[in-house]
């Protein structure tokens, strides 16, 4: 089972995860020119927090991930919305082939820093857009592991510098950072800052 299946019941509940994504919505309307002629995907969407905050401004959304728990309760939010824009697709870009559509925006959050490879999957992602489409990524700054703790075997969040160094060799353009949150974990009585950056590039 996908560890994020047993988590998928509760994820909404978090008022932090909900803050979180409705902070990365308000900065990507800042940055990418969101029409109902536009049509999205989110990457590694879990439940789809963030693309709720969106899908009134775009003309189609995909959620995207592999976890089958975490993308029944999104179906059942959209269901329960009655929102016709909107769909699901279980997917694993570690394994699975690349799906043949097409988007005009893609983003994620908190999402690349669990994907062991981010260059290839920068690389997948630029396949998959439309020339003229925006990649918006929202992930964790450079940390010292303890975000996640022991045991974790992703990447301990992100050097901007390099991570923008990787989008433009997979072929991305005017690669900018911002950061639009700030996290606060408290471990041993100590309270420590996480920040979130928003990284926004293009596609030629």
């Amino acid at each position: 089972m996908n560890v994020f299946d047993s988590k998928a019941a509760t994820w909404d509940t978090d008022p932090v995860k909900v803050a979180r994504a409705a902070a990365v919505a308000d900065e990507i309307r800042k940055n990418v020119p969101l029409t109902p002629a536009v049509n999205a995907m989110e990457f590694g969407s879990g439940t789809g927090l963030l693309s709720f905050f969106l899908q009134r401004d775009l003309g189609h959304v995909t959620l995207v991930d592999s976890s089958k728990g975490m993308l029944e309760v999104a179906a059942q939010k959209i269901a329960a919305g009655g929102i016709e824009n909107m769909r699901t697709l279980r997917l694993d870009l570690d394994t699975d082939p690349l799906p043949t559509q097409r988007f005009d925006l893609i983003y994620s959050l908190m999402t690349v820093h669990h994907v062991p490879d981010t260059a290839r999957l920068l690389t997948d992602l630029h396949t998959l857009l439309q020339p003229g489409g925006h990649l918006c990524v929202a992930d964790l700054d450079a940390e010292d592991g303890s975000f996640h703790g022991d045991g974790f075997s992703g990447h301990n969040g992100f050097d901007r510098q390099h991570l923008g160094e990787l989008a433009e060799q997979a072929g991305f353009q005017a690669v900018s950072f911002s950061t639009v949150f700030r996290m606060t974990r408290e471990k041993d009585c100590h309270k420590r800052e996480y920040p979130i950056f928003l990284m926004v590039c293009s596609k030629t």
